[in-house]
């Protein structure tokens, strides 16, 4: 499924509080934002804020929120490579950013005031609730982030109510042809899907600071899922997908027949963590169970 679907289901529930930031954005607080961070891009835009929006990194934007490739927005450069002299050049006043550009904090530093919006903390819901409400003070616009979090939160306890009873669920991410592990927090302590114990035949390694868990097709059939989530983080940079149908027939050579289900790509990779992004997730998420 392409995310303009599900935000076509998303913005029925979203209408009041879009209708109201769209009315009082006059008497927000003015600034000038340009945002690495795609998550609080929508979540500007879901707040009617997006006149304040000066850069984007267009190379990255999901469908979702294509409008903001027009001419009419600066474009940043890359999530992994700013474009210092267009950052300057669109003069913000703020400058939005995550971990993928902790390398060039300092310099973004010296062209604007910054803001981490990565979520921090082992609570995932309660640092997205954090981060929509620290992104609106910006603005004065608290009362419309409360507005849009009630109704957000409405909708996933709706859902995580119809996904008590779950099929085993295994989520894994897809990159240059391999398959690791993914515990997402959106799928496991949003949704409250459960995440299934690894078999002895898993083991996982670390690299740097960081720790993967590779799988191999023996590997999944020795976990057992009813479900495969796969987040293609290859497609959504833009290199070799995954191929869907020769997935399913190497876990089939293995003896295991779980359901396997693409998500969006970009939408999983780049650009969580934003009130419409959680949205999108959880109804796709959702979708894929029931």
């Amino acid at each position: 499924m392409k995310p303009t679907s599900f935000a076509t289901k998303f913005v029925p529930t979203f209408a009041t509080a879009v209708l109201f930031s769209a009315i009082s954005v006059n008497a927000h607080a003015e600034q000038r934002i340009a945002t690495f961070d795609l998550g609080s891009l929508d979540t500007l835009d879901a707040l009617g804020l997006s006149e304040q929006v000066v850069g984007v990194p267009k190379q990255s934007l999901p469908t979702y929120l294509e409008q903001y490739a027009s001419d009419r927005y600066s474009d940043i450069g890359g999530l992994r490579s700013p474009d210092m002299e267009a950052i300057s050049a669109s003069e913000p006043s703020l400058i939005l950013y995550t971990g993928r550009q902790g390398d060039w904090e300092a310099a973004l530093g010296d062209i604007a005031p910054l803001l981490n919006t990565s979520l921090q903390g082992d609570n995932y819901l309660a640092a997205f609730d954090d981060n929509v409400r620290e992104l609106a003070s910006q603005f004065e616009a608290e009362s419309d982030a409360d507005e849009a979090l009630a109704t957000l939160h409405t909708e996933i306890d709706a859902l995580r109510e119809a996904l008590s009873n779950a099929p085993r669920t295994l989520v894994v991410t897809h990159n240059g042809g391999n398959l690791m592990l993914n515990q997402h927090p959106v799928v496991h302590d949003v949704l409250g899907v459960e995440a299934l114990s690894m078999p002895e035949s898993v083991t996982s390694e670390t690299r740097g600071e960081r720790t993967f868990t590779p799988l191999s097709a023996d590997a999944i059939a020795d976990i057992k899922p009813d479900v495969v989530l796969v987040i293609d983080r290859s497609a959504a940079i833009g290199d070799e997908p995954a191929d869907a149908d020769q997935l399913r027939q190497t876990l089939a050579e293995a003896g295991t027949t779980p359901q396997l289900v693409m998500l969006t790509p970009a939408l999983w990779y780049l650009s969580g963590g934003g009130l419409q992004s959680l949205a999108l997730q959880v109804e796709e998420v959702a979708a894929a169970l029931n």
